[in-house]
């Protein structure tokens, strides 16, 4: 507001008076605010929202107004703002920009007469112009979608999945490949540049990218003295730098494509790109190490055949072939269906400069994506199942099938009963499934993050050592609306809905995609050991320790289950009291730390008798 007002006036919007005033009742004057220019409290750094975008993200489409708030608001912010408290009892209602679209008439009209018909038509077109323009963002998916099954309507699944499936690497891109893993390798880079020295930083980072080019560089030359020549005619960084971008941008679509490898020089690799973008790095190097991931999409966009993504054939030639309780004479049969579909496609949409085998590079990176998800998402779905079918949602049977959970008891941080800690386990299940349904997207939103040039970090020490505390706004905004689904989907949630990004908990996007990441490899094992328990009970040995330890086989299930499902759901895990608890990363700290303790559970031996090694082991 202007200095001249009264001071009373400006007494309602002091710290005290808006932290000690009921909002649900307050009446601040928003219409003279709205036609005066104001400034101070409701702006940050004088930037107001675009006009039809949210108040609070500013950078998505409004779809709600708040009737209370007198704001617009996208459905997901609307839903973490109104989540507690007095905002719960807030009522939305779905805007509808009348002043736009009538603007928008208006301006269309070029000098009509405003007779009814005329305006009306006039009114309907505009308005079909601002719902286009307002759509919601496409990198923000509303559902998650089944997979069209084998001979099914594909529509639009497989264009969106597309485009975030990185291309499978070649037999010549893998060599390289290999060239870049031994470079980073021997690299010391975060060594010497994630430490506290005196010196120019900026100098040292250019000297070691420096350092790591000219090793790949020599690498190559060792490997093919051509194309080794060229990179030394004129020992110019500048002049190769297609080259170099090639075979970093090599390294993180092979990663992408396989979490499980370059565990020890991914994160390396991508701190070097990170401080590559540096303005006065960038400027001292003279070239750019980035260039976009390689997707199934942007290859079949650029030869204009993104129709091969529509087509129903392509749920044949890219569905993934299981073995399990099958015959040989129908997998035999399911893969020679998926061979001709494969050459079908192959033969039908290959153009000039597309080859046949570039299409059938397509279609099997689009099936990699499937073994992804079998391998990562179906576990999640398991678990959820083992949930529905042995214990009660609302009560239980027994104290075996109960699984309530009290602080301080067994480790555990929160106090839940049993149909509390159900719902919190099912949500928790539910939401891990949806942010590994979405991986490859989020893992491609975390490297925008990580490596753009206007989100800078900042080292510091988290209680863990050093580490590159970093913002990364794309990354959270996806999380919220995974999180916004997997809530819309259950109905109610248990416990806090916060999520940790860019603090001590989770330093980065890298941190978070490689957290999330590891979760298969908690729910895969349990899964294989209570799958193969059925045989253990087939010998007669083994059948009679079960028997005489745990009483009978649906005992052991319940207490390998119930003990999971309570105290790897319990809060516990986090370095201090205060880290801890029922926060969205929370949850998978609980889990962690349950694996963690498994050898001393009483059935630890059904584990090693079941072939397992280890939550780090092979399966």
């Amino acid at each position: 507001m202007a200095e001249t007002e009264p001071s009373t006036q400006n007494a309602g919007l002091s710290l005290a008076g808006i932290l000690d005033v009921d909002h649900d009742e307050d009446s601040y004057p928003v219409e003279n605010m709205a036609d005066e220019k104001a400034e101070g409290w409701d702006e940050e750094n004088g930037v107001h929202a675009k006009e039809g975008y949210c108040i609070e993200c500013e950078d998505q489409p409004a779809q709600v107004l708040c009737e209370n708030c007198v704001d617009n608001y996208c459905e997901v912010c609307f839903a973490a703002q109104h989540r507690k408290g007095s905002r719960k009892q807030h009522k939305q209602k779905p805007l509808v920009l009348r002043q736009i679209a009538q603007k928008k008439a208006n301006a269309s009209r070029d000098g009509k007469k405003d007779d009814g018909e005329g305006m009306d038509q006039d009114e309907d077109s505009a308005w079909e112009d601002v719902e286009e323009e307002l759509a919601p963002a496409p990198s923000v998916p509303q559902t998650s979608g089944q997979q069209p099954k084998p001979g099914a309507a594909v529509g639009e699944w497989f264009v969106d999945r597309a485009k975030f499936i990185p291309l499978r690497l070649t037999l010549s891109e893998r060599k390289f490949l290999r060239l870049l893993e031994a470079a980073l390798q021997v690299s010391e880079y975060t060594d010497k540049i994630d430490t506290v020295v005196y010196g120019s930083k900026m100098k040292r980072i250019v000297h070691q990218i420096r350092e790591l080019c000219a090793i790949l560089s020599g690498l190559v030359l060792a490997a093919d003295y051509k194309q080794g020549q060229e990179l030394f005619t004129d020992r110019d960084f500048e002049a190769n730098s297609d080259f170099y971008q090639q075979i970093f941008e090599l390294g993180r679509r092979h990663k992408i494509m396989n979490p499980d490898k370059m565990r020890t020089t991914y994160g390396k690799l991508i701190y070097i790109l990170q401080d590559s973008q540096i303005p006065e790095v960038r400027n001292m190097l003279s070239f750019s190490c980035i260039k976009p991931i390689e997707t199934v999409y942007t290859v079949l966009e650029g030869h204009d055949v993104v129709d091969l993504l529509r087509d129903d054939l392509v749920s044949v030639a890219t569905t993934e072939i299981y073995s399990e309780g099958r015959s040989r004479r129908e997998i035999q049969r399911d893969i020679k269906k998926k061979e001709q579909a494969i050459e079908t496609l192959s033969s039908r949409y290959a153009r000039n400069g597309l080859t046949q085998e570039t299409v059938r590079q397509c279609l099997y990176s689009i099936g990699d994506n499937h073994a992804f998800l079998r391998t990562n998402r179906d576990p999640c779905e398991k678990m959820i199942g083992f949930l529905k079918e042995n214990f009660h949602p609302t009560h239980a049977k027994d104290n075996k099938s109960s699984l309530a959970i009290r602080s301080g008891k067994g480790g555990a941080r929160l106090n839940h009963d049993h149909s509390r800690q159900y719902a919190y386990v099912l949500q928790s299940l539910t939401l891990w499934k949806e942010i590994l349904h979405d991986m490859f997207h989020l893992w491609y939103l975390a490297e925008q993050d990580l490596l753009s040039s206007d989100v800078s970090y900042r080292l510091r020490d988290t209680g863990q050592g050093l580490n590159r505390v970093q913002a990364a706004p794309k990354t959270s905004r996806m999380m919220h609306a995974i999180l916004h689904r997997a809530q819309t989907n259950i109905g109610s949630w248990v416990g806090s809905s916060v999520i940790h990004m860019g603090d001590h908990n989770v330093p980065n996007a890298l941190m978070f995609i490689d957290k999330y990441s590891q979760i298969y490899r908690i729910l895969l094992p349990i899964c294989n050991v209570l799958t193969q328990i059925p045989g253990l009970m087939d010998k007669p040995a083994l059948r009679s320790y079960i028997e005489d330890e745990f009483g009978s086989e649906d005992n052991l299930y319940k207490e390998i289950l119930g003990d999971f499902f309570r105290h790897a759901f319990d809060g516990s895990g986090a370095d201090n009291f205060f880290d801890a608890g029922s926060c969205i990363d929370g949850r998978l700290t609980s889990a962690w730390n349950w694996a963690n303790l498994l050898e001393k559970k009483r059935y630890f031996p059904v584990f090693l008798l079941s072939g397992f090694v280890g939550f780090d082991g092979e399966w």
